[in-house]
């Protein structure tokens, strides 16, 4: 039954397909002042009260970040904001409130001074109930904050109220960086990931990346605060998150098996996660194009509603358009070696190239999809949880291992052929062969990924 369900999604995998003119808008920044969406996408226009002036923001949004709906909210206070679909229907200037304006920098002017006070007297107790609305669940907390300013996260004294009221419960998982811990905020689980002091640099890269402007996103973890506790002895440095109590998609898939559906749904949820990490938004309040450097099973974790999110940003990168620069974080640590694209195992990746860094995660995301489709069970037939490569190199390979596997011999891992016999496996099977490519430059790109996996996702939503 399972199989006729699979083979009738085939049949349906591209007449049901939506093919939507793209549409043009006003852009800021951008040549000739215009960009254009891909499909399903909408032009944005915004304005914002920025250090006590309105500054207006028009641009293009993509349909995730449409999806995400964040972009497309007004806040009470500090801005307005409005999607909408039509060729250059940005093209005019949201004006705020002038009694707005007024209150929010008489507001501004007093947290400024909360600020200084603070800074000469640190040793003054944080005050929870003045920094953090006791009747806000977190959701709420980060939705209210991230759509009234910048989108890049809590204020940091907010950040270290939150942090400092976290009851640990148990320890979850332990990895080279540290341990991470579930723990309870008022109620609610939250995940903290507790580095240790010499990874000092791990831990403040990935706090900067979360906090990157406008990368808040349903398929990247939700970053909640990030702070260090020093108890005399030594320093403790916690990075807080949503909690997901599936766990990595390595822990998931060593449990369970998959449904076709389910296997489509977490390939598209990690390649949409991908695929907006790799993207630049344009504009004052845009985001840089950011690059993984550290894709696999571990860090992917499952939802409850069983999409995955993106986590582990401690090795990314992020690129500057404007001088056309990578920033390289200065880190001891490197990536995993399993899942290192050939051109990092025979050191011929070019550096200065960001282009080289998104490749390289595609490449990566091939041999997660690979773990992930051995899981999914057609007709009660499935492979068993193995590691990439499990076949061809030992459980801690070297670099010199993998390269003379990945870059001398040319293998890649083994795709059954039995997945032939389901047009779902098949073309997972085709997009690994395709992020796989010796040829970094052959690569699929995360949006072609994205928007490939998507239109088997589209007979689930019609039969519905």
């Amino acid at each position: 039954m399972s199989y006729l369900r699979c083979s009738e999604a085939a049949l349906l995998l591209f007449t049901f397909v939506q093919l939507t003119a793209a549409l043009k808008c006003v852009c800021h920044l951008c040549v000739n002042h215009t960009c254009e969406t891909e499909a399903e996408g909408a032009c944005w226009n915004s304005v914002m009260l920025i250090n006590g002036k309105e500054e207006a923001v028009k641009s293009c949004l993509s349909p995730s970040e449409l999806k995400g709906q964040v972009f497309c909210y007004s806040s009470r206070n500090v801005s307005k904001r409005d999607c909408c679909f039509t060729d250059f229907c940005n093209n005019e200037t949201l004006r705020l409130n002038p009694g707005v304006i007024l209150g929010m920098c008489a507001v501004q002017n007093l947290w400024c001074n909360h600020i200084k006070a603070r800074k000469q007297d640190p040793e003054e107790p944080l005050d929870d109930q003045t920094l953090v609305s006791s009747d806000k669940c977190l959701k709420e907390l980060i939705y209210d904050m991230s759509t009234s300013g910048s989108g890049s996260g809590l204020p940091l004294l907010v950040q270290r109220t939150i942090a400092r009221t976290i009851v640990l419960q148990e320890s979850i998982g332990k990895g080279r960086f540290g341990e991470v811990w579930r723990g309870k905020w008022r109620g609610e689980d939250v995940a903290v990931k507790i580095f240790s002091s010499r990874d000092e640099r791990s831990w403040f890269r990935e706090a900067e990346i979360y906090q990157t402007i406008m990368l808040r996103h349903e398929n990247i973890l939700g970053f909640i605060a990030a702070d260090n506790k020093d108890n005399g002895s030594w320093t403790q440095l916690w990075l807080v998150s949503e909690y997901h109590e599936h766990g990595s998609l390595f822990d998931y898939l060593n449990r369970y098996t998959v449904s076709v559906e389910g296997m489509i749904v977490l390939a598209l949820s990690i390649a949409s996660g991908i695929a907006h990490l790799h993207m630049e938004i344009i504009g004052t309040q845009g985001k840089p194009a950011i690059a993984h450097r550290d894709i696999k099973s571990k860090n992917i974790l499952v939802k409850k509603n069983g999409t995955a999110v993106i986590a582990d940003l401690g090795l990314a990168v992020k690129h500057d358009s404007n001088t056309n620069t990578v920033d390289i974080p200065i880190n001891h640590r490197v990536g995993t070696k399993r899942y290192m694209a050939p051109e990092i195992l025979d050191d011929s990746i070019n550096m200065s190239s960001f282009e080289s860094f998104k490749r390289a995660d595609i490449y990566s995301l091939g041999l997660v999809f690979w773990e992930l489709a051995r899981r999914c069970s057609v007709q009660g037939i499935y492979e068993d949880f193995q590691l990439p490569y499990y076949d061809q190199v030992q459980s801690d390979p070297s670099m010199d291992d993998m390269r003379k596997v990945v870059c001398e011999q040319k293998l890649r891992p083994n795709i059954p052929n039995q997945w032939q016999s389901c047009e779902a496996l098949r073309i997972m099977g085709k997009i690994m062969r395709e992020c796989w490519y010796a040829n970094p430059a052959a690569r699929l790109t995360a949006l072609r990924v994205k928007k490939t996996v998507s239109q088997v996702t589209v007979v689930k939503d019609i039969k519905k």
